[in-house]
C-alpha cells in the first residue's frame, strides 16, 4: 500500500507563497530528513498547477545534471529538460521541483536566473545542514522564500488518526479558560500519550495506522534514527556528533541544569565544539534550548550559547532512542506511557514534547536556572521562557499533577515586574491557581 498523504499545515503557507510571490521567488522548504517535505511538495504541485516536473537530485542522471552547467540559453534549457523528463511545461501554470537540491549546488545557483526568467514557479527541498555545506564556489540565491518544516504537530496527528474535531475543543477550552472536565481530559491525555509514543514522522504514523502495532512503528523509527546517525558520521567521521545525538536522553534523564558535553566526550567543551553543535542544530533533528542569563524580552541578546539543553525534534524518536540498545518490548517508556504511569522518573519525556511543540509553533527555546536566596541556596529552574508583548512568560512542566510550583514562585519573587503570565503544564485539566494558569500539556502549542 502506498504511503498516505497527510494533511499538513505547511500547505497553507505554500499557498500564501504562491499567491504573494507570483513567481518572484523560489520556495525553499528546509527540514530534517523524513519529515515529509517531498510528499507535501508533490501533492501541492499536483493540486495547484496544470503540470509539474520533479527533479530528484538523489537519483537524477548525468544528462539532467549537466544541463545546469550552462543555462545561458534558457529556451534550449527548458526544451531539453522537457525532452529528458517527458513533462510539458506551461508558462505561469507549471512548477519545477528541485528535490534534495543540496546534492546539485549548480541547480541551486541557477535559481536566481530561473526566477528572473519568470516562466515557471520553483520549489526546492533539502536538509538545511547539507544546503549550508554544499555552497562552495556557488552564488547563493537571494530570490528564495524559506520555510521550515517540522514533524507533524499534535493537531496534525489528530487529523491523521481521524480525530479532526478534537483539537477545536482544545482551542475553545484554552481561549475561554474553560475546563474540559476530568473525563474529557483523560481521553485527551490518552490521545496525547499516543502521540508521544508514535511521534510526528509521517512514516511512523502511517505504520501505526496500517498495522496498529507498536513494534512496527518502533522499527520505522529505528531506521530513521540510524539514517540520522549515518548523516552525522558523514559530517563528522570522528563520531562525536553521533555520540552527542545518541546521548540526549541520558543527559536529560540526569536532571541537570544543562547538557554536559564533557560527560559524553572526554575533555570536550561546548565552546570547543561550537561549529559541530551548530551543524547539529542545522540538521533540524535536534532542538536546542539556551540559557537566558538575564530573562527579559530579547532572550537571544542575553543567552549563553555554551550553556544549553538538547531535545530531539520528534518525541516519538526520543522514546525509541532512549532504548535504542534494547528491543522494543524492553522499552520502559512505552509501557509506562501506555499505562499512564510515567511518573517523575521519566518526566523528561514531557519536557522533550513541550520543547517540540513550542518550537514547531514558531518559538525559539530558552530556559533559566537560579539559586534561591534562602539558607539552603537551592537550585531552581524555569523549563521554558516565552516573550509575549513586552514581558515574559515562565513555564514549568510537570509529568503528572502537582503539589507545588516552587520554581515559578521563586521566579516571580525575583522578576515580578517582568512577568506577563505564569504557566504550569501538567496532565490534569485546565484550572487557575492564583495567577498561574495550569494547562494540560497538550495545550503547549497554543501559548
Amino acid at each position: 500500500m502506498a504511503d498516505r498523504i497527510f494533511k499538513r499545515k505547511i500547505y497553507d503557507r505554500m499557498l500564501r507563497w504562491k499567491k504573494e510571490s507570483d513567481g518572484r521567488t523560489a520556495l525553499l522548504i528546509k527540514g530534517a530528513r523524513r519529515v515529509g517535505k517531498s510528499t507535501i511538495v508533490e501533492e501541492f504541485a499536483r493540486r495547484e498547477y496544470e503540470s509539474y516536473m520533479i527533479i530528484d537530485f538523489s537519483i537524477a542522471d548525468h544528462a539532467i545534471r549537466e544541463l545546469f552547467s550552462d543555462i545561458s540559453d534558457l529556451n534550449y534549457f527548458f526544451l531539453r529538460l522537457q525532452s529528458l523528463t517527458g513533462v510539458s511545461l506551461y508558462e505561469r501554470k507549471s512548477v519545477i521541483i528541485f528535490d534534495e537540491v543540496q546534492l546539485c549546488p549548480q541547480a541551486r545557483q541557477a535559481i536566481k536566473h530561473l526566477v528572473k526568467d519568470h516562466r515557471y514557479d520553483y520549489i526546492e527541498t533539502g536538509s538545511l545542514l547539507s544546503i549550508k555545506k554544499n555552497v562552495k564556489g556557488i552564488v547563493i540565491p537571494s530570490e528564495e522564500t524559506r520555510i521550515a518544516m517540522y514533524p507533524m504537530d499534535y493537531e496534525e496527528f489528530l487529523w491523521a488518526i481521524g480525530k479532526m474535531p478534537t483539537y477545536e475543543l482544545v482551542k475553545y477550552s484554552y481561549e475561554n479558560s474553560k475546563a474540559l472536565g476530568d473525563a474529557v481530559n483523560r481521553d485527551m491525555m490518552r490521545d496525547f500519550r499516543l502521540y508521544m509514543l508514535i511521534g510526528g514522522m509521517p512514516q511512523a504514523v502511517d505504520a501505526y495506522l496500517e498495522s496498529n502495532d507498536f513494534s512496527a512503528v518502533d522499527l520505522v523509527k529505528r531506521n530513521i534514527l540510524e539514517l540520522y546517525m549515518d548523516d552525522f558520521r558523514k559530517i563528522d567521521p570522528s563520531g562525536r556528533a553521533s555520540r552527542l545525538f545518541f546521548s540526549i536522553p541520558a543527559e536529560l534523564s540526569r536532571n541537570t541544569m544543562r547538557y554536559k558535553v564533557g560527560s559524553v566526550i572526554e575533555n570536550a567543551t561546548a565552546s570547543r565544539l561550537g561549529e559541530l553543535l551548530m551543524d547539529m542544530a542545522d540538521s533540524m533533528t535536534i532542538n536546542f534550548a539556551y540559557h537566558a542569563n538575564d530573562p527579559s524580552v530579547g532572550f537571544s541578546l542575553h543567552a549563553d550559547y555554551d550553556y544549553f539543553k538538547m531535545f530531539l525534534a520528534d518525541t516519538g524518536l526520543f522514546v525509541t532512542l532512549a532504548f535504542m540498545d534494547r528491543d522494543y518490548p524492553e522499552n520502559e517508556i512505552y509501557r509506562k506511557l501506555l499505562s499512564d504511569k510515567l511518573g517523575t522518573d521519566l518526566g523528561y519525556v514531557y519536557e522533550n514534547v513541550v520543547a517540540q511543540m513550542l518550537k514547531s509553533a514558531g518559538n525559539e527555546l530558552f530556559y533559566y536556572t537560579f539559586k534561591g536566596e534562602d539558607k539552603l541556596l537551592r537550585n531552581y529552574e524555569i523549563d521554558f521562557l516565552l516573550a509575549r508583548k513586552d514581558k515574559i512568560c515562565p513555564i514549568e512542566v510537570k509529568s503528572s499533577g502537582y503539589n507545588s510550583h516552587l520554581s515559578l514562585d521563586k521566579f516571580q519573587e525575583k522578576f515580578r515586574g517582568r512577568i506577563f503570565r505564569r504557566y504550569l503544564l501538567y496532565t490534569k485539566d485546565l484550572r487557575k491557581d492564583k495567577d498561574i494558569l495550569c494547562l494540560p500539556v497538550y495545550m503547549a502549542a497554543l501559548l
